[in-house]
């Protein structure tokens, strides 16, 4: 026969219902109740049956994370990133994570929907925010747990939302750039779509507004966050009769590109030209130079993320709340003075 709650209950000194109130992680047990009943569970072998405390709770515990094409968005170390923090806490918290696999936007919708109505999850994370993305309308309408990581295009009061301050942050390392010296300061993005790509490239002209330089259209890119994105944007950049000397860069894997590419035209970062960019993901430190860049501290966007969602799948009045997580500019080597 296996090994019971009952045991459990005795091993530790505690009666069975504590032991169940510390599987369910109640906040009630103290610190120290709850450290004894895991130990005993330890020693004993004893692991829950989550299948069987879900159909009691009416509970899946598991939750969904919906990213924004789930063929190209894990080329990107920003998505591997943030899932450690989603999976760190969902880990504590006893929660499985189910993640969404459509590639193209009705896939994802098709997805989302199934998660839903099929009582596969508790409530939803979703990793990017769109202009005006159906997503937050279908959640909303079926009164759906879910949080973004990002800033909601509307409904911002009622949407919990876990974001950077990305228009102060490309205005701060907008003006690192403008500070060098450089006039002529261009602009790589990804989808226009993307509501951290206009964050962030409204940050870049408030920069250039206050120290009158001329915002240039020419000079705002726009490709997918790979580093095929930030090739196909230097070809575009170098074929201008004045190309910039200073380049503004959302993405550090589409800045790992830049480089790349600037190397096969013959030009040096930051000799030729300096870049700035933003994620500081571990490929900031090998690029040659290594980028400077803003540190959005993204696995504890993650974590923010997924404690936000638990505490609105247990309290559904939970009130919508704004999460900012701190930004650091981390100096490196791909940028220079060029006064």
């Amino acid at each position: 026969m296996g090994i019971t709650i009952k045991d459990v209950a005795k091993q530790a000194g505690v009666a069975a219902s504590t032991v169940s109130r510390v599987i369910s992680n109640n906040p009630r047990i103290s610190e120290a109740t709850k450290k004894r009943v895991r130990k005993a569970m330890k020693d004993l072998g004893y692991h829950p049956n989550i299948h069987a405390r879900s159909l009691a709770n009416k509970s899946t515990q598991a939750i969904g994370v919906v990213l924004p094409s789930s063929d190209k968005a894990l080329q990107n170390p920003f998505f591997p990133e943030v899932l450690r923090g989603i999976s760190g806490i969902a880990h504590e918290q006893d929660y499985s994570i189910y993640i969404s696999t459509g590639i193209t936007e009705e896939e994802i919708y098709e997805g989302v929907k199934r998660m839903v109505h099929g009582n596969r999850v508790d409530g939803v994370v979703l990793l990017y925010s769109r202009v005006n993305d159906r997503l937050h309308d279908y959640l909303i309408e079926n009164n759906f747990p879910f949080v973004v990581i990002g800033k909601p295009y509307h409904q911002i009061d009622a949407i919990t939302h876990i974001d950077n301050d990305n228009i102060t942050a490309a205005k701060t390392i907008t003006n690192y750039l403008i500070d060098l010296g450089h006039e002529r300061i261009g602009f790589i993005g990804g989808d226009r779509d993307l509501v951290v790509t206009l964050d962030r490239m409204q940050g870049y002209h408030l920069a250039l507004e206050e120290a009158n330089l001329p915002v240039k259209e020419e000079y705002h890119i726009h490709e997918e966050f790979l580093k095929s994105g930030g090739q196909e944007a230097v070809h575009k950049l170098m074929s201008l009769t004045e190309p910039p000397t200073g380049v503004v860069i959302v993405d550090d894997l589409m800045a790992f590109g830049v480089i790349t590419m600037l190397d096969e035209f013959g030009l040096k970062v930051p000799d030729d030209i300096s870049i700035v960019s933003f994620n500081n993901i571990y490929l900031s430190q090998l690029t040659m130079p290594p980028l400077t860049t803003v540190d959005i501290h993204i696995y504890e966007l993650g974590v923010q993320a997924t404690k936000c969602l638990i505490e609105k799948v247990k309290n559904k009045l939970e009130p919508a709340k704004r999460i900012i997580v701190p930004y650091t500019i981390i100096e490196r080597n791909s940028a220079v003075d060029k006064k």
